[in-house]
């Protein structure tokens, strides 16, 4: 799936304030500083467009702290 970017969004549990939104952008921007990544704190989601496996995402946000999964492959 490398090279082609796919959006997907993630339900990101406790993730309840702008300290949050930062950790959870970062944790995604590591694990790939081409993703487009948009937050959405007041539903708790993060939508990412990334050419990595949705796994990989939701991985590095459960690392940073945050409970989350893939809703919308």
């Amino acid at each position: 799936m490398k090279g082609n970017k796919v959006t997907y969004e993630f339900d990101v549990k406790n993730m309840t304030c702008d300290h949050c939104r930062g950790a959870v952008e970062k944790a995604i921007i590591a694990a790939d500083p081409a993703a487009v990544v948009t937050i959405d704190l007041a539903a708790r989601k993060a939508t990412v467009q990334t050419s990595l496996a949705p796994v990989v995402i939701s991985d590095a946000i459960q690392n940073a702290g945050y409970p989350a999964f893939c809703v919308q492959p």
